[in-house]
């Protein structure tokens, strides 16, 4: 196993800076998600962690060793692409091999390492098959395959599940986890997926125009995102997201919400008349049900107009509009009641809602949440105890 980190990593292509001062630390056996959207700059950081460009500022150290200077082949890691970049003329087990070979490893012992990880992988079938006889499924696993075989310290794979169809990418998300972890590797994994960051990471890394902007586990990023970008690349369906204007009163701090008051208590950092966007995840958003006891909630409950409902398989996602014309979109578990069509109240979940500065994008730490000391930025702007 082998720990990786990146110093003010810096690439710049002509007048475009494609990564800025990027520095990352990823733990011997962590497999560490590299997510953001297209453009984001992830690829060209797998490429300057592999050795086939130069970075123009910055250092990558593997076991604390500098690897500036150090050719691709001689730095010990492992690459699976997104394209899968399978040598046409060869059989997939020629392909596999390929690492193996070049290292002048003997025959039998190609073999068996060639059989065995093609046999985790279920392709042991297909060993004997040119590349343009296999379906992208098998692609897939036989480029993964090449990747793993000769047991890299450092595996990088670049959205490997991209080009697959929606069954497979289902299937290696459960057992790809269970892949890397037998076989110990430090990974780093690229994905513009957010579902599949979610389930293949230890941790993710939010890479959104060369900047790192946030770090964290699976559910710190999605509880307390370190901004509003991030809060909107992650959850289905997205977040509902309001523009508001901080009201500063003698009894505190509060934001209004088509005509009902939402305090903000003890958030003496706010400024009266602050421009903010107020941020609800629609499975903290419930419709109240009639007759049901609703005084735990410190938020009064909104008044909607329902316009249409989508069930998908396991949840129900309505289309809502309130009184101020603004449109709530609304998660619950199939099963559950609520309004298909008509009027409705809803009622937001205490302590779910966030906060962001509407000039900055910054996320506005207004309470405590799950994991929040792992994602919330130094330079984010604090307050306390938010009720909601």
């Amino acid at each position: 196993m082998s720990n990786l980190t990146l110093s003010g990593i810096t690439k710049r292509y002509a007048k475009e800076t494609v990564l800025d001062q990027v520095s990352l630390s990823v733990d011997s056996g962590e497999t560490l998600v590299l997510f953001g959207p297209s453009g984001a700059g992830k690829t060209v950081l797998l490429r300057l962690l592999a050795g086939v460009v130069d970075p123009d500022a910055g250092s990558v150290f593997i076991n604390g060793e500098d690897m500036t200077g150090i050719e691709a082949e001689h730095r010990g890691i492992g690459m699976a692409f997104q394209n899968f970049a399978l040598f046409p003329h060869m059989s997939a087990f020629d392909n596999i091999a390929s690492p193996l070979t070049a290292t002048r490893t003997d025959a039998n012992s190609i073999k068996a390492g060639v059989h065995q990880v093609a046999r985790l992988l279920k392709i042991e079938h297909v060993l004997e098959h040119a590349p343009r006889e296999l379906s992208n499924g098998q692609k897939q696993r036989t480029a993964l395959a090449r990747a793993l075989v000769g047991e890299p310290p450092v595996l990088l794979l670049d959205d490997p599940l991209r080009n697959v169809d929606a069954k497979l990418r289902f299937e290696m998300r459960l057992e790809l986890p269970r892949l890397l972890r037998g076989r110990g590797a430090t990974v780093i994994y690229v994905t513009q997926d957010y579902k599949e960051a979610m389930a293949l990471g230890d941790r993710i890394a939010v890479l959104n125009a060369g900047i790192v902007e946030q770090v964290g586990t699976p559910e710190a990023i999605y509880l307390t995102p370190a901004t509003l970008e991030i809060a909107r690349l992650f959850g289905d369906p997205v977040i509902n997201l309001y523009d508001v204007t901080v009201s500063a009163t003698s009894q505190g701090r509060s934001v209004e919400l088509s005509g009902v008051d939402i305090p903000l208590n003890n958030a003496t950092s706010l400024n009266h008349g602050q421009a903010c966007v107020l941020g609800i995840r629609p499975e903290n958003i419930s419709f109240v049900v009639q007759g049901a006891n609703t005084s735990d909630s410190t938020i009064h409950s909104l008044p909607v107009e329902v316009e249409a409902e989508t069930p998908l398989n396991e949840k129900i996602v309505t289309l809502a509009v309130t009184s101020g014309g603004r449109e709530v979109l609304v998660s619950r578990p199939s099963g559950t009641p609520g309004p298909a069509t008509g009027n409705a109240l809803i009622d937001i979940k205490p302590g779910s809602i966030m906060l962001f500065d509407k000039s900055s994008g910054r996320r506005i730490d207004l309470s405590p949440a799950v994991g929040a000391h792992a994602s919330t930025p130094d330079n984010s702007v604090s307050g306390q105890g938010v009720q909601a």
